[in-house]
């Protein structure tokens, strides 16, 4: 018998009509406002943050009006690492180190956030009557004007309260970002290819009794769609066990086993469906009177009235909303021994949210259906279940992977669960932020750890940057380092100084090339004569720092104007004590402003025939203010006593 049923085209199934003014309406005149969202870092949100998270979310929610739909959609696709090997002055180091990520394998997290105006018929419609089994009727609630106008001006309501949390960044997408444009693809192409990347050619899609196909990807799909799977209390935030101990926690969202932690390709759809509260629970009051009728027949009807009793006094009592939730894992592999292994994650990790797996294959072209950005109304209301606002939320997934700093300065580091490699930056970006006040570092760990293998790795990267880097180490943990600087730079930088008794640390901070004294090079010397006067808990008085500031100026004019005098803190030293005191003598600078012998004496270890008078006279010509790479290695002295003077 010849075959005469019409062939549909998927283009005249397709739900979408349009994108006008960065609204997505489809066929049925649902709009969607489309946004992409930015969540906080994994293991950097404390659980008072995950708290406020929470209830921003809620206040959100609830300007929506009646029959909306928000729809919570994370992408994590598995992506590649590609190196950055082509940037100018690429160190030996730095290239190695992208050449050894190359091809590293991670899960990039990507979040959308689509808020659907719809209608109460189609809030209410099932799986067997949706696009793909029906034509297109634009209902009369649509096209009233002022139902539009009041479901956008709610959303902007939500985008506000939603930024001002200062934990979650709602931007909007436009139309080129939803429909794509000729050089960059759409979110709509993208969903169809299961890609975040710039594809703009569409894969075939294969709808079977048991299992779906998008060109070489297996689908398969896991489903929290009924009250009896789900835990019995849900929170905004749970423990994790692997990063936590006995004295400190480590939190993570409620949702975060089938986020992040779920280590292969999959989408997690997350829906709520506002309808009319108060309808919901005269609904409920009937089914509990019915419930109660037929109690002589099953006991099971008479649990099942006290339960629904028990929903509505928790609605009653508190003034809390009725909504309708969903939970979806899509999770794809391009081969079927390998979708049975990505089957046994996806449940595992329902598992540890104390869900119960269920595997759909019934609902799964359905479902993939009405995940189409913009179709949320398509949704089939059978795989939804009755909760209560705060509790749908606690679904929501709230943190995402780690990402680079946005700052030029900063060091290499890698993602802890991936080992993908991140531009990190722990200095002025969190100054700028007010996350720190200064830029003091504290490294602690047991011997063997890593603290110098880390701290030579931070300075490479610093010195690189052009940094300047000044080290007192023990252990001769920097010497290879400041021999790779020494060699590349032919001798002009990387300088290792290492104390003996034959050959003790010496420089001579009145040393310049040139004789030039910028206004760094002053102060340092300052600074130097001031921590050797004065003891840390003796701070020095203004007339004091005058005065010795007017000694060094002094002294800077005098070996200028004199080439026989030669640079040394010895010079200096003689200077102080004759000419300078003379100059004091002539202002009548009184002793307790200044007090000049005080000063000589506290120095005096300091020049010609004192116990230190090696220290700052060393007759190497080296400027050390224009090396920005010097170690002094004291290993030889960090057990000596101190000699008595």
């Amino acid at each position: 018998m010849r075959n005469v049923m019409k062939a549909a085209t998927l283009e005249s199934k397709f739900p979408l009509l349009a994108v006008e003014q960065d609204c997505i309406i489809s066929k049925d005149a649902d709009i969607t406002v489309a946004f992409r969202l930015e969540l906080p870092e994994l293991f950097t949100v404390t659980s008072a943050e995950y708290e406020a998270m929470h209830s921003a979310w809620l206040k959100a929610v609830k300007v929506l009006p009646d029959y909306s739909v928000i729809c919570k959609q994370d992408w994590f696709v598995e992506e590649n690492y590609r190196p950055e090997l082509e940037k100018e002055d690429i160190s030996f180091l730095s290239r190695s180190f992208e050449r050894h990520f190359n091809e590293r394998p991670y899960l990039n997290h990507t979040s959308y956030l689509f808020l659907t105006k719809t209608t109460k018929d189609r809030t209410r419609q099932q799986s067997n009557f949706n696009a793909l089994t029906r034509g297109f009727i634009i209902p009369k609630e649509m096209q009233d004007k002022e139902t539009v106008l009041k479901f956008l001006e709610s959303v902007g309501q939500f985008e506000r309260i939603i930024n001002d949390s200062e934990f979650i960044r709602l931007t909007r997408l436009t139309s080129d970002q939803i429909v794509g444009t000729k050089e960059q693809a759409g979110i709509v192409e993208k969903y169809f290819s299961l890609s975040q990347e710039d594809t703009t050619c569409l894969q075939d899609v294969t709808l079977g009794a048991n299992q779906m196909k998008i060109g070489d990807n297996y689908l398969c799909l896991h489903t929290l769609s009924d009250a009896e799977d789900l835990p019995g209390h849900v929170e905004t935030d749970t423990r994790y066990e692997r990063l936590s101990t006995d004295r400190s926690d480590c939190r993570l969202s409620f949702a975060a086993p089938i986020g992040v932690l779920l280590s292969c390709n999959h989408i997690v759809n997350q829906y709520i469906f506002i309808d009319d509260h108060v309808e919901n629970l005269k609904r409920f009051e009937k089914q509990a009177r019915n419930m109660h009728s037929l109690s002589r027949y099953s006991r099971s009807n008479q649990i099942n009235k006290e339960w629904i009793e028990h929903y509505l006094n928790e609605a009653h009592s508190y003034g809390l909303t009725s909504v309708r939730c969903h939970v979806n894992v899509i999770a794809w592999s391009d081969s079927k021994e390998d979708l049975k292994r990505v089957k046994n994650d996806v449940g595992s990790q329902l598992a540890l949210m104390e869900c119960k797996p269920r595997h759909n294959t019934v609902d799964t072209p359905t479902l993939f259906w009405a995940g189409i950005p913009g179709n949320a109304g398509d949704f089939p209301a059978e795989e939804s279940f009755y909760t209560f606002i705060e509790q749908a939320l606690c679904f929501f997934i709230a943190e995402t992977n780690y990402r680079s700093s946005p700052s030029p300065f900063g060091i290499k580091m890698v993602d802890r669960l991936t080992g993908k490699p991140l531009h990190l930056d722990i200095s002025d970006l969190p100054m700028k932020r007010g996350i720190i006040t200064n830029r003091n570092k504290f490294i602690l760990g047991p011997s063997g750890s890593g603290k110098s293998f880390f701290t030579n790795h931070m300075i490479r990267q610093y010195y690189e940057q052009g940094a300047h880097v000044l080290l007192v180490d023990t252990g001769n943990s920097y010497q290879g380092l400041c021999e790779l600087i020494h060699n590349k730079t032919m001798g002009q930088d990387g300088v290792y100084f290492t104390y003996t008794e034959q050959s003790p640390i010496a420089f001579n901070p009145f040393y310049t090339d040139g004789n030039v004294f910028d206004i760094e090079k002053r102060e340092s010397i300052k600074t130097l004569i001031l921590t050797l006067w004065k003891r840390d808990d003796e701070p020095p008085t203004r007339a004091e720092e005058v005065a010795l500031s007017n000694a060094v100026s002094g002294y800077i004019e005098l070996i200028r104007s004199d080439n026989s005098i030669k640079p040394s803190f010895n010079t200096f030293y003689e200077f102080i004590k004759a000419d300078y005191r003379r100059i004091l003598d002539e202002k009548k600078v009184r002793e307790k402003d200044f007090d000049i012998d005080n000063f000589l004496n506290v120095l005096e270890p300091y020049y010609d025939g004192g116990e230190y008078d090696f220290l700052l006279n060393s007759d190497k010509e080296l400027d050390l203010l224009n090396k920005r790479f010097i170690v002094f290695e004291i290993d030889a002295i960090k057990g000596a006593p101190v000699k008595a003077a």
